[in-house]
């Protein structure tokens, strides 16, 4: 096992080493082969506290000034991200479609309006067909919905379906971690950087130092100064303006204003930085959402808010390796799977 050494007493994964593991939350996958791009969706029985914070030059994303602190609407029904491109952002409308079928929104004088903020990463040159004549997100958004529940697939599933990074297949990841005060926090992300997730030359995860178990395959430490100069290469759209992009959700079950919402997601960005490099280039369109559920009875004091947003940078580190780490094979690739897959 490999942890950090100030954590090893004090943080463990919960049961299932998913955001799920955060109560209330599920998480649905939509996918489609033949695209190789998807849509993953974040929801709750009840809506909840959100934020977002954006560190990439190139993001993508829809119903994001509304998570501002101080706006009228309070909390959100799901958080969506997609591949896509700026298609990807029609997934966010499937998802309302659907919730507004069942009654679920922001209600409005005799209407309710679901209100499903999202964000996409650019996986359009991973050779899949991407010939459509109707934009297929929309009901990639409304299957993923379906679908939501507390076990989802990783790796090339959903938003990671069509992911790369800068010399690997990408994919989604997710990781959690339960605090000592019993407050859980989770990750889930869709990894497609510009920039490495391993070493170059080796299979060892940036992330490595934040391993726990066998997460992300043991791949072990880097033993040596590695080669930071081919960190970039590899990567057929890395020169393209918004052909990357790493979009990631972190939550927790604590009661947390809109305000420390937006600080965790803030926080969250070092897990990328751990996990990814580069990170945050003018090229990557990153962007944290932060989701917070409020059903831990547990009132969140200063030293408790420093633990929940140390925590989600680990969780967010994790879940990129993770993501790498459950990439599959499949007909057309362009980008090999991780080693050790």
């Amino acid at each position: 096992m490999t942890l950090a050494p100030h954590d090893s007493h004090h943080l463990q994964p919960g049961p299932r080493n998913l955001v799920t593991d955060v109560e209330g939350f599920r998480v649905g996958n939509a996918s489609d082969a033949a695209l190789k791009s998807g849509t993953t969706v974040l929801t709750a029985e009840q809506p909840f506290t959100a934020a977002v914070h954006v560190m990439g030059g190139a993001p993508g994303t829809r119903e994001t000034d509304l998570l501002a602190p101080g706006r009228l609407v309070r909390k959100v029904d799901a958080l969506v991200l997609s591949g896509g491109s700026a298609f990807g952002l029609d997934a966010a409308s499937g998802v309302a479609d659907a919730m507004a079928e069942s009654g679920r929104g922001f209600p409005v004088g005799g209407v309710r309006v679901p209100i499903v903020p999202a964000a996409i990463l650019f996986d359009l040159l991973n050779g899949g067909d991407k010939n459509w004549k109707a934009n297929p997100y929309r009901e990639l958004g409304r299957q993923a919905l379906t679908n939501a529940g507390t076990d989802f697939e990783l790796g090339s599933a959903g938003a990671g379906a069509g992911a790369t990074t800068a010399n690997l297949k990408g994919g989604l990841g997710s990781a959690s971690l339960v605090l000592g005060n019993g407050i859980t926090v989770g990750a889930l992300v869709a990894a497609n950087p510009v920039g490495s997730v391993t070493v170059p030359g080796s299979c060892k995860f940036w992330a490595a130092p934040f391993e726990i178990g066998d997460e992300f395959g043991q791949a072990g430490l880097i033993e040596e100064a590695p080669d930071l100069k081919s960190t970039f290469l590899g990567k057929h759209t890395a020169l393209d303006p918004g052909a990357n992009t790493t979009i990631a959700v972190v939550a927790t079950d604590a009661d947390l204003t809109r305000s420390q919402a937006q600080r965790m997601a803030v926080s969250a960005h070092d897990g990328l930085a751990r996990a990814i490099v580069p990170s945050h280039t003018p090229f990557d369109g990153d962007l944290v959402f932060a989701a917070a559920g409020g059903t831990a009875e547990h009132v969140v004091e200063d030293t408790d808010m420093a633990a929940i947003c140390h925590a989600a940078s680990l969780c967010l580190a994790r879940a990129v390796a993770r993501g790498i780490r459950y990439a599959t094979p499949e007909p057309g690739d362009l980008l090999p799977c991780w080693p050790g897959s």
